[in-house]
Order: structure tokens, then C-alpha cells, then sequence
């Protein structure tokens, strides 16, 4: 993995804190509303530790494969991911 590992690594622990936040909320019995916001605010990490590692791997692998002429793979592969994001 190219992207900023401590960066990474703090993000996904902030993340796993909060779901042990939610799956408190909830076996608590707290809001709806509250467990949702939580949630999305776990989405939102996540999706930001995804932006971190997809940029990184264009700025290195990708640009590595189209330096040596081997580019259809890994673009492929980005295009696979971003059929994903979209779903």
C-alpha cells in the first residue's frame, strides 16, 4: 500500500472506535436519529481512508504501469472500484 500508512491507520481506529460507540448506542436503546448521525459520520471516515488509499495507488502504481506501457490493467482495476462507488 502507497498511501500515508499512519494517516490510514489513524482513521480506520477512529472508525472502529466510533462502531463500538454505535453498538453501544444501540444496545443501549438510544435515538434512532443519534445512531444514524454516528453512522454517517463512520461513513464519512471510511470513505475518506478509501479517497486516501485510491489516490495513492493512481499516483504510484497507476503512473507506474503507463510509464512502462502497461496501463490496462490497473485502469481497469480504477474503473472496476469506481463502478463500485457508484452502486
Amino acid at each position: 500500500m502507497k498511501a500515508d500508512k499512519a494517516q490510514v491507520t489513524r482513521l480506520l481506529k477512529t472508525a472502529r472506535g466510533q462502531l463500538d460507540g454505535i453498538l453501544k448506542m444501540v444496545e443501549e436503546d438510544r435515538y434512532c436519529v443519534d445512531i444514524s448521525n454516528q453512522l454517517m459520520a463512520t461513513q464519512s471516515i471510511l470513505g475518506r481512508v478509501n479517497s486516501a488509499v485510491l489516490q495513492a495507488h493512481m499516483a504510484c502504481c497507476v503512473r507506474e504501469a503507463v510509464a512502462a506501457g502497461d496501463a490496462e490493467e490497473k485502469l481497469n482495476e480504477i474503473g472496476q472500484v469506481l463502478d463500485k462507488l457508484t452502486k
